[in-house]
């Protein structure tokens, strides 16, 4: 396996669409906006095993102190695989010696971010405004 990593916006939607409906995220019900989101972020990194997109996070920052990390997604049969980690390695070159990052991790996720370096946020609860399911 020998994964690449892209900072390229030139995407194909079906590919995009085809990473999140294998991993059941309700985002992939809004295609039109879900491309527009990620196009849109201040970061896209994307990972290929040749010609297939096997992984995609992205971030929301104001640039200079706090970035966000809305989605890491890994295609389920490359989980496990180092994927995630080489994106978030990737993530924390591009936002190293920012004052916060930020997530929000559920279920498995959570195991993976804490060897991630990634912990509580103190006594802090998460809280949004959601109409998705899981994802």
């Amino acid at each position: 396996m020998n994964i690449t990593l892209s900072v390229n916006r030139d995407l194909n939607a079906d590919d995009i669409l085809q990473l999140y409906q294998a991993n059941k995220w309700s985002a992939a019900e809004k295609p039109e906006l879900l491309i527009k989101a990620l196009l849109n972020s201040h970061s896209l990194v994307t990972a290929w095993d040749g010609t297939t997109l096997v992984g995609l996070g992205n971030a929301i920052s104001d640039g200079y102190l706090v970035v966000y990390y809305p989605h890491l997604l890994v295609l389920p049969s490359y989980q496990g695989k180092g994927v995630g980690r080489l994106i978030m390695d990737r993530m924390q070159e591009i936002y190293k010696g920012f004052h916060m990052q930020m997530l929000t991790a559920d279920g498995d996720a959570i195991d993976f971010y804490k060897k991630n370096g990634f912990e509580r946020a103190g006594q802090t609860e998460p809280m949004w405004i959601y109409s998705g399911g899981d994802h």
